[in-house]
């Protein structure tokens, strides 16, 4: 029989660690949301509370981001987001877990189904009964708030996000576009991003 393990047993750790990775090392912190249970994560480097750092929200785009889909510009957008972010040397990625603009994965390959058959990205949701958008940075304020930011460069392409933020009390000292990732497969829904739901878009 072998013994107990003698491992001491470390009581709530704090959940920020190294992540290196291919565009340079970072920290990551996961934080949870106490109302919906849901963990979300800032991947960051430099002192955040110091300065005005350069910030990207980016929510959870499984297609894109993991699997490099290309009926969107997601996956282009956060690895940019990670580049510029180091090259600033003070600045965070806060990934979000808001899949498919808010309505989940499942929604979200419902949506797909939808346009495949002509519907575009605003009337596949709204089909479905749902929002063309249902994201929201409440929490994603609050999570920037625990580490000292109080004004961000804020990385993006759709005023809702300023205006949200400015509204949970996070100042937006500059917008800073980010147009990559555009090709023939997903040339249609950013055109309806645009032309739509108001984000700023050479299209």
């Amino acid at each position: 029989m072998q013994p107990p393990s003698q491992t001491p047993v470390v009581k709530n750790p704090e959940a920020d660690a190294i992540l290196p990775t291919e565009h340079g090392e970072f920290r990551i912190r996961a934080f949870r949301d106490p109302h919906t249970g849901k963990e979300h994560s800032v991947l960051y480097v430099g002192d955040l509370s110091q300065g005005t750092p350069l910030v990207r929200m980016h929510s959870e785009c499984l297609t894109g981001d993991a699997f490099g889909s290309l009926r969107c510009d997601c996956g282009p957008q956060l690895h940019a987001s990670m580049k510029a972010v180091q090259e600033a040397g003070n600045g965070a990625i806060v990934y979000l877990r808001q899949e498919g603009r808010g309505i989940g994965l499942y929604s979200k390959m419902q949506a797909y189904a939808l346009q495949d058959e002509g519907y575009d990205t605003l009337d596949a949701n709204l089909a479905l009964g749902l929002p063309a958008d249902g994201r929201t940075y409440d929490f994603a304020a609050e999570m920037l708030y625990t580490m000292g930011v109080e004004s961000i460069d804020l990385i993006t392409n759709n005023p809702d996000k300023e205006a949200q933020l400015l509204q949970y009390g996070i100042n937006v000292k500059t917008r800073v576009p980010l147009i990559v990732g555009q090709c023939a497969q997903n040339r249609s829904y950013l055109r309806t991003k645009a032309s739509r739901m108001g984000h700023i878009l050479p299209v």
